[in-house]
């Protein structure tokens, strides 16, 4: 079976410890998160897990599986890099001595479309949005430069389609609590 990057996405209320249920899910089977971000979704009181992870498609559904089996799981999908837009964030501290000193740093920074979010005397804090590997060949780079810190945000990701999944998912929950009642 081929391995290749898959992003789920899980979609909960904010329930204290699921991030660890979800987190040991991956770990029984071996699997290494490669990143991570959670914050509040589209729907009031409905927080959007995005986790991404090396594996084949078969193991990436059992997971997927496993994570709607948590109580807390509202409901959980497997995507493909093809199905989804993304984009992470990168921060990279480098010595305010340096780019002003060095020419060539300027072009680095423009030539990767990244920007400067604060100068001191000491240091320039650079940011670089784009994937994961644009935002390493930026670091690459600036390591000549005597980076002080580099940070990169795990991956945000919306879905190319047209329909919102779990908004159809709420739904019909809804309905279904209707009619029971």
């Amino acid at each position: 079976m081929e391995k290749q990057l898959y992003t789920v996405t899980v979609f909960s209320e904010n329930q204290v410890g699921l991030l660890n249920q979800i987190s040991i899910i991956f770990t029984r089977r071996c699997l290494n998160i490669e990143s991570l971000s959670v914050s509040p979704s589209s729907i009031e009181g409905v927080h959007k897990f995005t986790i991404t992870c090396y594996s084949d498609r078969v193991m990436m559904e059992k997971v997927v599986q496993q994570i709607e089996k948590r109580i807390d799981v509202l409901k959980s999908f497997l995507y493909t890099d093809e199905e989804i837009v993304y984009q992470e964030v990168a921060l990279y501290k480098v010595p305010t001595e340096r780019l002003l000193d060095e020419t060539q740093l300027e072009v680095i920074i423009r030539r990767h479309n990244a920007r400067i979010l604060e100068i001191t005397r000491e240091y320039t804090v650079i940011e670089k949005t784009g994937h994961s590997d644009e935002t390493e060949a930026l670091f690459e780079e600036l390591k000549h430069y005597d980076i002080r810190q580099f940070v990169r945000s795990g991956r945000v990701a919306v879905t190319k389609s047209p329909v919102e999944y779990v908004d159809l998912f709420i739904e019909q929950q809804n309905r279904r609590k209707d009619i029971a009642e």
